[in-house]
C-alpha cells in the first residue's frame, strides 16, 4: 500500500484528496502547512507527496527543496492554479516528478499518481540523482558506481601492474578503449606511448604497413622508410580494437610479434625487436570464430591471457544517472549552455530504455537533448530515443511503444503551445485519437510542454 502525504492549506482540498485517495487504496496523511509536512517527512516514509504550489510562508517550490533533505527518495507532484512553462521548469529543476493544474480531472490525477508510483523502478539512490550524482566513481576516464562496473575497476586495477596481454570483450559502445586506456594509465608503462588502431577500419592493403611499417621502395609510393605502430608503441601499449576483423595473413604476423617480440617491416630484411604490451578488444565471439576457422586458435590464446568483460549499459542501469550528468555537463560547456540537470521523468525514460548502442548511444542522446533544450534542465520532450534492435533477452514492447508515443505527444504539445488541436495536426492524427492516447498514457498536457 503506497503511503501518500497531501499538503494544502485549503481544508476542502485536503479532505477531498484524503477521501478520494483512501478509496483508491492508498494510505493518506494530510498537512495544512509546510512545517508540519516536513516534520512528518522526518518521522515517516512517504512514497509520494501531493503539494499545493501557492501557500503562505513556505510555497510548494521551497517545500520541495526542503523535503528533499528530509526524504530524498519521495516523489513529489505539485498542484497549482497558476500553471506555466516556468512553473514546470522550476518544479522539475528542484526534483519534482511532475505538476498538475488544480482544475484537474479526477481520472487524470489518479492516472498521474499511478504512473508516478509505477515508475519507482528508479531505485532510491537514483532518485537522489540531482544532488548525489557527484558521488560517482571514476577510474581513468571510465565513470560509474554500479556493482557491475566496480567489479571491472577491481579487475583492471589488478591486471594493470602486470605485463600480461589483455582481451577486452563487450558490445559496441561499452567503452572498450576507455578500459584499455585505464589499464595503460595505471600500469608501469603509463609514461610511455599508448597507440590505438582499429583493425576493422583500415583496408587490408594498408593495415600491414600501418602496423609494421615499410622500407623505401618496397612498393609504389614508398618514397622513404616508415616506422609502424608497433615501433612507435615500443616501451608502451598498443591497443588493437576490433581484433576479430584482422585478416588471416596478418594474424600470422601478429602471432610472431606476440611470441617473439620481433617483426620485419614490409620490404625489410632485418628483425626489429620491441617491448610492447598488447591489449585487444572485440565485440565478436572470438571463440566461435576460432571454431569456424576464421581466427587462429594459437593467436586467440596468446591475446586472451586475461579477459576483461565490459557489461552492456542495460546490465548496469544504476550508472545511467551519473553518466547522463557527466554528458550534460560536457555538452553544456561545448554548446555554451547552462543546463545542469535532467528532470526525474526524463531520467525515468532513460532508465526504461534498453540502449542497444550502450554508452555511446546515451552520449549521443544527451548531446542532441542539450542542443535542443531551451531551458536549464533536460525535459522529456527533448529526449529522442530509438531502439529498433531486439536484444537477446527480448523487449517489453508495450512499454517501449508507450514510452516512444509519450515522447512524441509531449513534443507535439510543446510545439503547439499546449493546443491539442494543433498537436493532433502535427502528429497527423485526429483530435479524438490524440485525446484517447493522452488518457491511455495517463498524460496531463501542459502549456509550454
Amino acid at each position: 500500500m503506497a503511503n501518500i502525504l497531501v499538503l494544502d492549506d485549503d481544508k476542502g482540498m485536503r479532505d477531498f484528496l484524503e477521501i478520494m485517495l483512501s478509496r483508491e487504496g492508498y494510505k493518506v496523511t494530510c498537512a495544512a502547512d509546510a512545517e508540519k509536512a516536513l516534520n512528518l517527512c522526518k518521522k515517516m516514509k512517504f512514497d509520494l507527496i501531493l503539494t499545493d504550489l501557492k501557500m503562505p510562508k513556505v510555497d510548494g517550490i521551497e517545500f520541495l527543496k526542503r523535503s528533499r533533505d528530509a526524504s530524498p527518495e519521495t516523489l513529489v507532484i505539485l498542484m497549482t492554479a497558476y500553471a506555466s512553462g516556468e512553473t514546470a521548469v522550476s518544479a522539475m529543476k528542484e526534483g519534482a516528478y511532475d505538476y498538475i493544474e488544480k482544475d484537474f480531472d479526477i481520472d487524470d490525477l489518479k492516472a498521474l499518481i499511478q504512473q508516478a508510483l509505477s515508475k519507482k523502478g528508479i531505485k532510491r539512490e537514483d532518485a537522489q540523482f540531482i544532488r548525489e550524482v557527484e558521488g560517482a566513481v571514476c577510474f581513468g576516464r571510465m565513470i560509474g558506481n554500479s556493482k557491475e562496473i566496480l567489479k571491472v575497476y577491481t579487475l583492471i586495477n589488478k591486471v594493470s601492474a602486470t605485463s600480461a596481454n589483455i582481451l577486452i570483450l563487450g558490445e559496441s559502445g561499452t567503452g572498450k578503449e576507455l578500459a584499455a586506456r585505464a589499464i595503460h594509465e595505471n600500469s608501469p608503462r603509463a609514461n610511455m606511448p599508448f597507440i590505438t588502431i582499429n583493425c576493422g577500419g583500415i583496408p587490408e592493403t594498408l593495415l600491414e604497413s600501418e602496423l609494421f611499417g615499410y622500407m623505401k621502395g618496397s612498393f609504389t609510393g614508398a618514397h622513404t622508410d616508415k616506422a609502424g605502430l608497433f615501433e612507435m608503441a615500443s616501451g608502451g601499449t598498443i591497443f588493437l580494437d576490433e581484433i576479430g576483423e584482422l585478416p588471416s595473413v596478418l594474424q600470422v604476423k601478429l602471432l610472431r610479434v606476440v611470441q617473439e617480440k620481433t617483426f620485419r617491416r614490409i620490404g625489410g630484411s632485418e628483425d626489429i625487436k620491441v617491448d610492447v604490451r598488447i591489449i585487444s578488444a572485440t565485440n565478436q565471439n572470438l571463440a566461435e570464430k576460432v571454431k569456424a576457422g576464421s581466427f587462429r586458435e594459437d593467436l586467440y590464446y596468446r591475446l586472451n591471457v586475461i579477459p576483461v568483460h565490459l557489461p552492456p549499459l542495460r546490465e548496469r542501469k544504476d550508472d545511467i544517472p551519473v553518466l547522463a550528468k557527466h554528458f550534460i555537463e560536457k555538452y553544456s560547456r561545448e554548446f555554451n549552455k547552462e543546463i545542469g540537470n535532467i528532470s526525474l521523468y526524463a531520467l525515468q525514460l532513460l532508465m526504461e530504455y534498453q540502449f542497444p548502442g550502450n554508452i555511446r548511444e546515451l552520449e549521443n542522446i544527451i548531446e542532441r537533448s542539450v542542443a535542443l533544450e531551451t531551458s536549464n534542465i533536460i525535459l522529456p520532450e527533448n529526449l529522442i530515443l530509438q531502439d529498433f534492435n531486439i536484444p537477446e533477452q527480448g523487449v517489453q514492447l508495450n512499454s517501449l511503444l508507450a514510452s516512444y508515443e509519450r515522447q512524441w505527444i509531449a513534443k507535439a504539445l510543446g510545439k503547439s503551445g499546449g493546443s491539442k488541436t494543433k498537436a493532433a495536426e502535427l502528429l497527423h492524427i485526429s483530435f479524438d485519437s490524440l485525446r484517447y492516447r493522452i488518457e491511455k498514457l495517463g498524460l496531463e498536457e501542459k502549456p509550454g510542454k
